[in-house]
């Protein structure tokens, strides 16, 4: 221990010698340590943290297969497969065997009043056992029951969530027992749920809970949907009884799904053999694993996630090796001061000893600068993907477990590397090192070096081809065709049925809207819509169009937006066939509507051969009562990297349960000086009315393209980080082989070689490394670039400007990092040179 303690104080004294190295290796560790840690928080919440309830591992997530449907689907991006009609739950949570109970989700949006404070907030309906079967506890107050989920409109009741309290209603303890008015009806808060949990469903954070059975309340109109079995709009989670296994849960309830479908199918009606096989007979309910929660969004953060964790981890690895390039050329300094210890007596374990202490010293001062820059980098990180509403699906907190996890990496890499010194320091030429006599600079430890520090290049190639690619693909999508103009465009979204609008009064409403928007000063046109344009979403419907027989694999599921008749002049979609819709499309006049290309090539063949078919909403013998009077352009919707879907416009005058719309207002000027005009024009229309997502269709753009963003920033962040590190270490090399190689220079520039010729000496070296480092990493870089490919757009893996950029790129930073080194040869005094020998 005595002389643990004086190693200790002895390693304290050397670095304390060397603060420019003891820096330096600690903030390279930091650097590498901090990044990965910030990466793996996100990636452990988005694909490896289990929900923070009762049991996780015996959550199921509930799947019904069977391409066949009739009706509406609302899968707010989970799959088709994950929604289920609240009937079907209803029978499946009564009569099963199999689970021990199911619950039922679904997202919706809200207007919350309360003190006289309105706000729109993001809600979940939930079933009355929601609670209860996941096993969350309040923290304040009280949960819902399974007897307020029974009775349509009879239990106007509200659960917040710990966050929504904490950050809206300044954590008042009175607030439970409060009345609070949501979408103008009365409810009373009787509980908050306990600080950890957010929702069964990942990513979703709902500021307040309300039972499935106020339905009516949450989205007016729709209380219908409690008892229509052809309208699939929740997703159903359960838990496995103890001992049981996925497997035995499907068969325990396959013969009660078959059943339940076979009533839904004689409610429907007689249908084709290919839609009974697909519907009945090839249906199976099927369950997947729910410890980490039902997500609309995982899939999107998944592969983005783990490429740039794979990023991360290169970092470092290039710090690690930075590390141990840094030791081994402070060690070359050490070789007297080691032999004299060997003359001394000092034995190798002694030796190994000091090493590895001095080794510990740079891992703790590595790993606590790491701990301290994660936080910071994590809030930075979850501050990039908030959304403009607030709303985001991390946490910027980091598990203690990550943060210790890394701080043993920083130490086990730092000790690790620490040893690499006895490689050079095992078998010391006594004599030589006590005469203090130089090398030429070209013995095995120097040639090992050069090989660190090629490997170093090689990463921060692959580092940055795949930046350059991610760089690429965001230039791509900004770029892309988007089939309208987004230019001079303000979006916003109004729902007057959460200002307590009856439909009756709806349509006066939003051509109230319209018209007061149409004649502000500056606006061209004005657009309104029920379907988002650019945010993720797509609600599917069938369609039966006149002539058109389905083939066996065909599916029905089309986009049917309503759409007033100055969309598609407003968003710039040119017409190709056929007319427009005019204000004399109303309820009182047929049926109209207008297709876009693919719908046209899909069904028709032409956009010619689609003027005047008849098509009707529904798949099998439904009344064709609606004419197809236009083919417009192809526009995108659900998202820029989504394929163009079918689609069959409708007009907005002839909608039979008007509510939410979605406003375009092209300007003539800058929208971005429009905006405050607008928010108080709706004001001023009526104060109740809530102003939703108003923003400029550029920023809608940028939001949908969010995730590519952040992929984009880290990965310019660790490609750029990665040369800097790579920087360094190539200088280390040079300036130490450059010194060992003083009394060679000496001699060559006393023989009359110019300093011009003594720099280019030096250049060639660093060219040579760089080639080297540069040429065996390009054909890796190439291989896993394409393990990238799903997340590129309009890019080759082998995209030639990013390869070729990225060569020029480090052979600019080896040329920067080799200026200080090819100088000071050029300068050495060939006299003093000599003499020191």
């Amino acid at each position: 221990m005595q002389a643990i303690v004086q190693d200790l104080r002895f390693a304290l004294r050397q670095l304390r010698r060397s603060p420019g190295f003891a820096v330096t290796a600690v903030l390279t560790l930091a650097l590498g340590i901090g990044a990965n840690t910030a990466i793996f928080s996100l990636l452990d919440q988005a694909l490896l943290r289990s929900l923070p309830v009762r049991d996780p591992q015996q959550l199921v997530i509930l799947e019904g297969t069977g391409k066949a449907w009739e009706g509406h689907t609302s899968n707010f991006g989970a799959g088709e497969e994950t929604s289920f009609s609240y009937p079907m739950y209803k029978d499946l949570r009564d009569h099963n065997q199999a689970f021990q109970g199911l619950i039922a989700t679904s997202p919706a949006s809200i207007s919350f009043v309360h003190a006289g404070s309105s706000q729109l907030t993001d809600a979940e309906l939930v079933s009355g056992n929601y609670f209860t079967m996941l096993g969350v506890e309040p923290a304040l107050g009280r949960l819902f029951t399974q007897s307020e989920d029974l009775q349509k409109d009879a239990n106007p009741v509200a659960v917040l969530s710990f966050d929504f309290w904490k950050d809206h209603l300044g954590s008042d303890p009175a607030v439970v027992g409060a009345n609070v008015t949501i979408n103008g009806h009365p409810f009373q808060i009787v509980g908050v749920a306990t600080p950890h949990f957010r929702s069964a469903v990942w990513g979703n954070t709902p500021g307040v809970f309300v039972p499935m059975s106020m339905l009516g309340q949450v989205i007016p109109g729709k209380d219908k949907r409690l008892t229509d079995h052809t309208d699939r709009w929740m997703n159903i989670l359960g838990r496995l009884k103890p001992g049981e296994s996925r497997v035995q849960a499907e068969a325990a309830i396959a013969p009660l799904w078959h059943a339940l479908r076979a009533e839904e199918l004689k409610a429907i009606g007689r249908k084709s053999k290919r839609f009974t096989d697909e519907f009945l007979t090839n249906s199976r309910l099927l369950t997947q694993p729910g410890a980490r929660g039902l997500s609309y969004s995982r899939d999107g953060y998944e592969k983005p996630l783990l490429a740039v964790m794979a990023m991360a981890i290169l970092v470092l690895l290039i710090a690690s090796v930075n590390v141990a390039s840094l030791l081994l050329v402070r060690s070359a300094s050490r070789v007297r001061e080691f032999s004299l210890r060997y003359a001394l007596g000092a034995g190798g374990p002694r030796i190994v000893q000091q090493l590895l202490l001095e080794g510990l010293l740079i891992g703790i001062g590595g790993g606590i600068a790491g701990m301290l820059l994660a936080p910071v980098a994590i809030r930075a990180l979850v501050h990039r993907l908030t959304s403009d509403d607030g709303s985001v699906a991390f946490s910027s907190s980091i598990d203690a477990r990550i943060l210790f996890f890394n701080f043993a990496v920083a130490l086990a890499v730092s000790m690790l590397f620490s040893l690499a010194p006895t490689l050079q320091l095992r078998r010391p030429d006594l004599t030589s090192a006590m005469r203090q006599q130089s090398a030429t600079g070209t013995g095995a430890m120097l040639s090992f070096r050069r090989a660190v520090v090629c490997l170093q290049i090689g990463l921060s190639v692959l580092l940055l081809v795949g930046a350059g690619l991610f760089v690429r693909t965001m230039q791509k999508l900004r770029s892309a065709d988007l089939g309208f103009t987004a230019a001079h465009l303000i979006t916003f979204g109004l729902n007057p049925k959460l200002a307590g609008y009856v439909p009756a009064t709806i349509p006066a409403l939003h051509q109230r809207v319209i018209d007061t928007l149409s004649a502000l000063p500056g606006v061209q046109s004005v657009a309104a819509t029920d379907d988002v344009e650019l945010a993720g979403n797509l609600q599917g419907g069938n369609i039966t169009v006149a002539g058109y027989t389905a083939p066996p694999d065909d599916s029905y599921d089309i986009e049917r937006p309503y759409v007033n008749p100055a969309y598609f002049s407003a968003m710039q979609v040119p017409l190709l066939a056929g007319r427009l819709f005019t204000e004399g499309d109303t309820t009182d006049h047929p049926h109209v509507a207008i297709v876009n290309e693919t719908f046209a090539k899909h069904f028709c063949g032409t956009a010619k051969d689609c003027i005047g078919r008849s098509a009707g909403s529904g798949g099998g013998n439904v009344k064709l009562d609606t004419e197809i009077v236009g083919v417009v352009r192809d526009a995108k919707h659900s998202g820029i990297r989504d394929e163009v879907v079918p689609t069959f416009f409708r007009p907005l005058k002839q909608a039979t349960d008007p509510g939410r719309l979605y406003f375009y207002i092209r300007t003539f000027s800058d929208p971005a000086q429009t905006l405050s005009t607008v928010r108080r024009t709706i004001q001023q229309l009526d104060p109740t009315l809530a102003v939703d997502s108003l923003r400029t269709m550029d920023a809608q753009v940028e939001n949908s393209l969010s995730n590519e963003r952040m992929v984009t920033l880290l990965a310019i962040s660790f490609g750029v980080l990665a040369t800097f590190l790579a920087g360094i270490g190539l200088y280390g090399v040079l300036a130490y082989s450059t010194a060992q190689r003083t009394r060679e220079i000496g001699i060559r520039i006393a023989l009359g070689s110019t300093r011009v010729a003594v720099a280019r000496v030096v250049l060639v070296d660093v060219l040579r490394l760089a080639g080297i480092g540069i040429a065996a990493s390009l054909p890796v870089a190439f291989g896993l670039s394409r393990l990238l490919r799903s997340q590129l757009f309009g890019v080759s893996p082998a995209d030639p400007i990013t390869l070729i950029g990225v060569v020029l790129l480090v052979a600019m930073v080896a040329l920067v990092a080799a200026l200080i080194p090819a100088r000071r040869a050029a300068s050495v005094n060939p006299t003093q040179a000599l003499r020191t020998e």
